[in-house]
């Protein structure tokens, strides 16, 4: 039948509808604003906590979906804080940055590089962008480019745990995640671009002339 038919049956039996439909822009609070991409693909760094990237993976389990934020630090691609969480919000992202900044402790002047997803456009992280002297910076929509090298990290993650096996509960591929980072990826394995060492031993490299000094 046709929608006027329809209507008017519902309006001769006291029929109303549940659903109505949703008014487009009217009511609609606008987002708050990206920020600007400081980094422009040159993932380099000459010192720890100048630059680091950030971004969100999510892996199923038999009890629903896992979500892990990790920040990467580009000078020596240690990953120095995470959150992981059944829940994919804001807090998951504040959540990573304030473990990094518990880790780092210097990170005043640190530019955060994260794509457009919500959960780094929020309010909530912005504020923690201000409390620790931090700079925002974003790639453009769409563009996995922009955020290339912190890709990587989730391949690697991809290939030598979330597809290992099928996970049964998320606190099994929670404790499996923590164990690849702070053992296998931060003290095992050896990175070309860091010359041969592991992220480990990178940075305790880059500390040896100032303990000598001392």
């Amino acid at each position: 039948m046709s929608r006027r038919t329809a209507w008017k049956l519902c309006s001769q039996a006291g029929i109303l509808s549940s659903a109505q439909r949703r008014r487009r822009g009217k009511g609609k609070k606008a987002g708050p604003p990206a920020f600007d991409d400081h980094v422009q693909r040159v993932f380099r760094a000459d010192a720890p906590n100048r630059l680091w990237l950030t971004d969100i993976t999510e892996h199923w389990t038999s009890e629903g979906k896992l979500y892990c934020c990790a920040i990467k630090d580009v000078f020596s691609n240690r990953i120095v804080g995470y959150s992981i969480s059944d829940r994919m919000t804001a807090k998951l992202a504040v959540d990573a940055v304030g473990n990094a900044v518990a880790r780092r402790a210097e990170v005043a002047g640190c530019i955060l590089h994260a794509d457009r997803g919500s959960q780094f456009r929020s309010r909530a992280m912005a504020r923690e962008l201000r409390r620790h002297d931090m700079v925002g910076s974003m790639g453009r929509v769409g563009a996995a480019g922009d955020n290339a090298a912190m890709e990587s990290f989730w391949s690697l993650l991809q290939t030598n745990v979330l597809n290992q096996q099928r996970w049964a509960t998320r606190q099994e591929l929670r404790l499996a995640i923590v164990v690849w980072i702070e053992r296998k990826y931060h003290r095992q394995r050896a990175q070309d671009t860091l010359g041969g060492l592991t992220p480990i031993e990178f940075e305790a490299k880059l500390a040896e002339p100032h303990t000598l000094a001392a």
